[in-house]
């Protein structure tokens, strides 16, 4: 049965898209097979990923019955990817839930990217998680909104949820320029998975340059991300 797992933020501009294409392609980097499936409408996974020109199908013509599954699922890079459509339209998470059921035996892991903030792309895409990613950087309003964002998805059903603390800077943080990271626990309330540095490189992911590259400052940090979420035990640490 795939892991199911949802990336969600408060707010936009986070990273958080970019995270979960870089988590997929560490995680299949380790032999898992993985399909990331878009739920945010402003739909960026295809592009990071390569797959914009060949989409011609998505999850809500399945919903619609104008496609197979199989024909909604597109390859790239290691990776498989559906893409989300341009409005929801009538769909509920109880048809999330069967579609995704429908993909458990396929693949080792389900990366589902939800839209930032609340409304019903998140409740969409935590219909069928099993776990949360929040994505926040470490400032007040991006935490504020992480609250509110770790709130819903609990809300949701998603039964455990851990932050990925993205784009810290630590000689910002030092110089209370950025929050400190156990400041940003303390007002999350959420436990940590990762804290990823700021990396120039993923800034261009939709300009066909890799969002997970060894020599990449981010290239371990989300490394070891994929290495908890596998159940590996990795020390913490953020220089």
């Amino acid at each position: 049965m795939a892991r199911k797992i949802v990336f969600a933020s408060g707010k936009g501009g986070v990273g958080k898209t970019t995270l979960t294409v870089a988590v997929g392609k560490a995680l299949a980097e380790r032999g898992q097979s993985v399909l990331l499936v878009d739920f945010d409408d402003l739909r960026g996974i295809d592009l990071l990923v390569g797959t914009s020109e060949a989409v011609v199908y998505d999850w809500g013509d399945v919903l619609l019955g104008r496609c197979s599954i199989e024909e909604s699922i597109y390859k790239a890079d290691g990776l498989s990817v559906m893409s989300c459509p341009r409005r929801y339209g009538d769909a509920t998470p109880k048809k999330i839930r069967e579609l995704m059921k429908g993909l458990d035996k396929k693949f080792d892991y389900i990366l589902l990217d939800a839209p930032a903030g609340i409304g019903k792309g998140v409740q969409l895409a935590a219909a069928a998680a099993d776990k949360g990613v929040l994505v926040a950087t470490p400032d007040y309003v991006c935490v504020r909104g992480a609250f509110t964002a770790a709130d819903e998805l609990i809300q949701c059903g998603v039964g455990e949820v851990r932050m990925v603390v993205n784009r810290a800077i630590k000689k910002d943080i030092r110089r209370k320029k950025m929050l400190n990271i156990d400041d940003v626990i303390d007002s999350t309330a959420v436990q940590l998975l990762g804290i990823v540095p700021e990396d120039p490189y993923l800034r261009f992911g939709a300009m066909g340059v890799s969002v997970y590259k060894k020599g990449q400052a981010s290239y371990q940090p989300i490394k070891n991300i994929a290495k908890r979420l596998s159940g590996e035990s990795v020390e913490l640490c953020f220089g």
